[in-house]
């Protein structure tokens, strides 16, 4: 299950996938990404942010010495749309969160009190180096102002645990993860 298709969720997804016959599932919104994990729309350039932010060179750096730079896309994945209850473990509810792509959506765990937010909402920005709740910034995110619109569908699924996909887990619930990105908004 992917929240979205960006270069650095997808790799993982794509060795299971050839290695096991893992199914890959995407947002349809998402499937041209998966195909071409490099070409995703974003408000701002990606090569200023390294400069701007010498916090994130460390993170940066570590998503490159893992692989990040070299993935290769995907084109056999399984449509899931941005609602419902998906038959796979876990039984994850779907919340379709655009903004940090136009398919991203979450994954709410309602028996765990979790929701896996992937990065509608993270408490690590690889491109800033910055800690704590918030969105993505625009190097690579497609549209800020949808993605904060989106916080609200995360701020209804009520959860305990919050999962984002950087950073560690945040345990003070949705509702305050939800606030504190709000205030911080976009970078």
């Amino acid at each position: 299950m992917l929240t979205h298709a960006h270069f650095d969720h997808i790799g993982a997804a794509k060795r299971l996938h050839r290695d096991i016959g893992c199914p890959v599932h995407v947002h349809p919104d998402d499937a041209y990404i998966a195909r071409h994990p490099y070409r995703y729309a974003h408000e701002r350039s990606r090569l200023l942010y390294p400069a701007m932010y010498p916090r994130a060179v460390p993170v940066l750096a570590g998503m490159a010495a893992a692989g990040a730079l070299w993935v290769r896309g995907i084109s056999d994945v399984v449509p899931y749309e941005g609602t419902g209850t998906l038959d796979v473990p876990g039984r994850p509810v779907v919340v379709e969160t655009p903004g940090h792509t136009f398919g991203h959506c979450a994954l709410n765990l309602p028996n765990a009190d979790a929701v896996i937010t992937g990065d509608a909402l993270v408490t690590l920005d690889p491109y800033t180096g910055a800690e704590g709740p918030r969105i993505v910034a625009g190097a690579a995110t497609a549209n800020s102002e949808q993605a904060l619109s989106s916080l609200g569908r995360l701020d209804a699924t009520g959860a305990r645990i919050v999962l984002p996909g950087h950073g560690a887990p945040f345990t003070g619930g949705i509702h305050s993860a939800v606030a504190i990105a709000r205030t911080t908004g976009a970078s």
